[in-house]
């Protein structure tokens, strides 16, 4: 499947120039670009449910495995519905048309039960890291517990009901820090005593605190229109604490431990507080503004990390830097190289603070994830937001 990808990459190459300028946007390319992300939907893969886009984790130095998840699927379609609006006629019939194979394939990821929350990896059978080797001898000893980022992630990508969508608000209140007296352990000191969401719908999953895991709760919250909870005004303030304590610069690794990265904060901060109505981040968003920026014009940063601070910028009204560009490198590299980690898998995130770094350090149970679809739609999402940004201009 990786090698029919690069072919169809190297199609698509021809079409850009050496550097993407901030103000370089060809709506062909994005046509384009839709063309090819349709392509590589699943159709039949034995690894693979029908509907998905393929996506893989690599453990340290060994190669790449296919790892059937509903993550990086429920991504690309929640941000294509983002997209929407600003696409042309041809490509709303392509985005279409890829909602409505990939919708069908939630199901094999919804709670078994009928609960309208949802796993990284499917339910029926659960199972634990596909084609994890010897790890899959605990696909029922060690079945991952439904987590909030997949379920508010996978019922924005569904468009599902009001009522649901209240339903599952109501079930995540009982998922909290302090709820019944459980107290997260892995988390910086003055952030212990939010009565925030865990990440985990899991009763004997330690509670776990992520603030992009947060900032995708509090946009469905805010999406669906739904009553502030006691949760979610402590969620708020454990993003607010994070950006006063400039954790999420230099302790990102902690307050974010499935994400782990500056530029991905800032992009999912970013994404919430551009929602119409979601006023409560305000007061930083110059701040946030200027550490995208001061990021973004690093020459060490990396050229994926350049495309999301830029989009994080543009949905925060900020024009791009003049002199902002980036060299793109061979396009096997560009659209597929596992140096460009949005999201980690981290068994080592739920532990006690102490032995969550050395983990860390150590890079036990830490797995990085590669899509190479969901980085095409980061790709497609940057260009159209900066035409779109370019219209508007006087």
């Amino acid at each position: 499947m990786k090698q029919i990808s690069y072919i169809l990459f190297i199609f698509v190459c021809s079409h850009f120039p050496n550097r993407l300028m901030a103000a370089n946007f060809d709506t062909l390319t994005a046509h384009k670009l839709l063309q090819l992300l349709a392509q590589q939907q699943v159709a039949v893969h034995p690894h693979f449910t029908t509907g998905t886009f393929p996506a893989y984790r690599t453990y340290h130095f060994n190669s790449p495995k296919a790892d059937d998840n509903i993550f990086f699927t429920g991504l690309i379609v929640f941000t294509l519905q983002q997209l929407y609006p600003l696409v042309a006629q041809t490509d709303k019939v392509i985005i279409d048309s890829i909602v409505k194979r990939a919708k069908p394939a939630f199901n094999s990821f919804k709670n078994k039960t009928g609960r309208n929350t949802y796993n990284f990896w499917q339910t029926q059978p659960s199972i634990f890291f596909p084609n994890g080797g010897w790890l899959n001898w605990m696909n029922r000893l060690m079945a991952l517990p439904d987590d909030m980022d997949d379920t508010v992630i996978s019922l924005l990508a569904l468009n599902t009901d009001s009522t649901t969508a209240q339903a599952v608000h109501n079930l995540m209140q009982l998922y909290t820090n302090l709820h019944n007296g459980k107290m997260i352990h892995n988390t910086k000191k003055l952030l212990k005593e939010f009565q925030a969401y865990s990440t985990w719908f899991g009763n004997k999953m330690p509670i776990d605190f992520d603030v992009c895991v947060l900032a995708n709760v509090l946009y469905f919250v805010q999406y669906y229109q739904l009553p502030f909870s006691k949760a979610d005004s402590a969620a708020v303030n454990v993003i607010k604490k994070s950006i006063e304590e400039n954790y999420i610069l230099k302790n990102a690794v902690i307050i974010s431990p499935h994400y782990q990265r500056t530029p991905v904060i800032l992009y999912h901060l970013a994404r919430l507080m551009s929602l119409p109505g979601f006023h409560a981040l305000d007061n930083y968003k110059s701040s946030l503004i200027q550490l995208a920026q001061n990021i973004l014009m690093k020459p060490s940063t990396h050229y994926f990390d350049k495309i999301i601070l830029a989009s994080a910028l543009l949905k925060w009204n900020q024009s791009i830097p003049h002199n902002f560009s980036i060299k793109i490198p061979p396009l096997h590299q560009f659209f597929t190289a596992n140096n460009f980690v949005f999201f980690k898998a981290n068994m080592g995130s739920i532990l006690p603070l102490p032995f969550k770094s050395i983990f860390k350090k150590l890079g036990i149970g830490e797995f990085d994830y590669d899509a190479p679809a969901y980085n095409m739609v980061l790709l497609l999402e940057y260009l159209l937001l900066q035409e779109q940004y370019n219209q508007i201009q006087p």
